[in-house]
């Protein structure tokens, strides 16, 4: 049989037709890999099939033969298994960071990591409604400029906005835009953060990645590296509720003996609590006080309490009679 101009295709069609086709439910038999050849124009005789297969697996497929009464072939083990392809869609659907339409895009491409039979079941889960999504789409282009600022220690120009009550963009300080020296993308509340050194005001601020826009490196190298080395990042987002810039403070809190997993999830493992009695506990830990820190200690209600510095408790007792006075 003459062989087609398509023949030196023949063994990534055949691993492809494996990868998709295939799984431990659903082998594949001798001849439906034949007739998907022959779509290709490749000619194909069990033979040499059975030759194929054993150059595959000596590239490292996990190519499994089944006998008995459903005999058959299979990629066995994948780059990723279903329930890590499961647990990649559901991290991706639950983040507000990420849009809609580029969760599905997403998802579309993980499905192609496993055979079609088991897409189905990361299909029947793509579809979840109501949950807040990035309204901007080129959030993902803004993390590989950052990044790639970052690495190539070059400072970034970029415009900054907000959305007004329409939903139209609105760029601050009428669109100028800022000048800054990049140093660390924070993820913190399903959110992307860029932690930026102002040289003119010499201290750290924080922007939102998906509302940067025209981001532009520049040739001067960044400012702020004794600042930026100064840092402890690894419980940087501990102290910094929001992403609220500003003086971080020792500050001393109460809480009920109940919520020492709710503190011990904000500020990690290795804080010391103390009790108080059997109902309650006391901790320091070093917090930019903002309005996102007391909105977090609100929450727990009259469980917990803000106790000292003196200036942080006094401005926690400020905001809570003004909301208070909201429902007077």
């Amino acid at each position: 049989m003459p062989k087609s101009p398509n023949q030196k295709l023949k063994l990534p069609v055949l691993l492809r037709f494996l990868q998709r086709q295939s799984d431990e439910k659903h082998p594949v038999t001798v001849q439906q890999m034949i007739e998907e050849l022959a779509r290709f124009d490749i000619s194909a005789e069990r033979k040499s099939l059975y030759d194929d297969l054993e150059a595959l697996r000596a590239f490292g497929a996990d190519i499994v033969s089944l006998r008995g009464k459903n005999p058959g072939y299979y990629l066995g083990q994948r780059d990723f298994e279903l329930a890590e392809l499961k647990l990649l869609v559901d991290s991706i659907q639950s983040s507000k960071f990420v849009t809609q339409r580029k969760t599905l895009a997403l998802i579309r491409k993980l499905e192609g990591l496993c055979s079609v039979h088991d897409a189905q079941l990361l299909e029947r889960q793509v579809y979840v409604r109501g949950r807040v999504k990035s309204m901007n789409e080129s959030v993902y282009y803004n993390v590989d400029a950052v990044s790639d600022a970052i690495s190539r220690d070059r400072m970034i120009r970029f415009r900054y906005f907000e959305f007004t009550v329409s939903g139209e963009r609105r760029y601050r300080r009428g669109g100028a835009g800022y000048q800054l020296s990049p140093y660390a993308l924070i993820w913190d509340d399903e959110n992307y953060y860029l932690l930026a050194w102002d040289g003119e005001e010499e201290r750290f601020k924080h922007f939102r990645v998906d509302k940067m826009s025209h981001i532009t490196a520049l040739e001067s190298p960044r400012q702020g590296q004794e600042a930026f080395r100064a840092l402890d990042m690894s419980g940087y987002s501990r102290r910094v509720f929001g992403m609220f810039a500003g003086e971080s403070l020792p500050v001393r809190m109460r809480f009920a003996a109940h919520l020492a997993g709710a503190v011990l999830d904000r500020f990690g493992k290795e804080t010391m609590l103390i009790p108080e009695g059997e109902e309650r506990f006391t901790l320091t830990a070093q917090v930019v006080p903002s309005p996102q820190f007391y909105a977090w200690v609100f929450g727990f209600g009259t469980e917990a309490e803000i106790l000292s510095p003196p200036r942080v408790r006094e401005e926690a007792g400020r905001l809570a009679g003004e909301i208070a006075g909201l429902y007077r």
